[in-house]
């Protein structure tokens, strides 16, 4: 297992951006990296409270970790604190034995000088059958898309 910090930066204040990591309709929106789409089956943001989300591959040619096409993965809020913090506890709906067991990821939220918001995700646990290089660019697009739907929503 491993674990991995990518931060990026949302021209938005951290309250718009906070409430795009908890609600369903926007996390829909934004988590899918390029090539994906995201549908949210249940999402009850509090602490506590459980997810499960699907990501499907665009490409006939990419591979899930669930089926043919997509990734599940489901979980539980573990902690959120408003504008700060999102901590989720996530498990890939797989019968991989090298893709099983939970992972965390860490979602915080800091005021940048320009008035916008630096978001840092740590994923930590992750299982090293899961490529640190694809990972870490699929978190990246994510990240973008967060940007560019909230400083939309922002403008």
């Amino acid at each position: 297992m491993y674990t991995m910090r990518i931060s990026g930066h949302v021209k938005a204040p951290r309250a718009a951006v906070y409430r795009a990591l908890v609600d369903a309709d926007a996390v829909a929106r934004w988590r899918a990296p390029q090539g994906m789409t995201a549908r949210v089956h249940t999402f009850e943001a509090h602490e506590g409270g459980r997810f499960r989300v699907s990501l499907t591959y665009a490409s006939p040619d990419a591979f899930g970790k669930t089926d043919a096409h997509t990734d599940t993965y489901h979980g539980h809020f573990a902690r959120l604190v408003p504008d700060e913090q999102v901590v989720e506890v996530i498990a890939f709906e797989t019968d991989d034995p090298a893709l099983n067991g939970t992972m965390t990821m860490t979602t915080t939220l800091g005021d940048a000088a320009d008035g916008g918001t630096d978001v840092t995700i740590e994923h930590a646990g992750v299982p090293d059958a899961v490529s640190a290089e694809d990972n870490e660019t699929g978190t990246r697009m994510s990240l973008a898309n967060l940007a560019r739907l909230v400083e939309a929503d922002t403008a």
